[in-house]
């Protein structure tokens, strides 16, 4: 672990096949591109990365829960979960730590389901639109949260 602890990314449904899905919406960067990406960040932030994906709700409710003892601030995009699972909203407004909503595409421009996010009212702020560098953005804006 590095001096300030660590940063969790934790990832939904459906985004283990970034750089295969719908290349125009999400890019052509797999999610191992962007983890590596998030590590560096991480790194010249001075945390640590813990990185994951799940396609199973029940399994991203866990990863935050755990996170209330092992993270010390949260980048989530829950993915399709965002506008449809009130158990991730409910885990997450368990957490005292800063929270970043994340989002590969700007997802007010897309379908009118998608405007909608549970996850929203949870977070800390949210970073949408931007690709995979949405990603590095929330290290960011994380690590500038922690006063770091």
């Amino acid at each position: 672990m590095t001096e300030h602890g660590s940063i969790w990314v934790l990832n939904g449904p459906n985004l283990n096949l970034l750089g295969e899905r719908e290349p125009g919406i999400y890019g052509g960067d797999s999610l191992a591109d962007i983890e590596a990406r998030c590590a560096e960040a991480a790194k010249t932030a001075g945390f640590a990365l813990d990185f994951r994906q799940t396609n199973h709700e029940g399994e991203l409710v866990a990863w935050v829960q755990e996170a209330r003892t092992g993270a010390a601030g949260l980048a989530i995009n829950a993915g399709a979960y965002t506008h449809t699972s009130v158990a991730v909203h409910d885990a997450l407004r368990l957490l005292d730590i800063p929270i970043v909503e994340v989002h590969l595409s700007n997802i007010f421009a897309r379908e009118e389901f998608r405007h909608k996010s549970y996850i929203s009212a949870a977070a800390t702020g949210v970073v949408c639109g931007f690709g995979s560098h949405s990603y590095v953005l929330a290290i960011s804006a994380l690590a500038a949260r922690m006063d770091l």
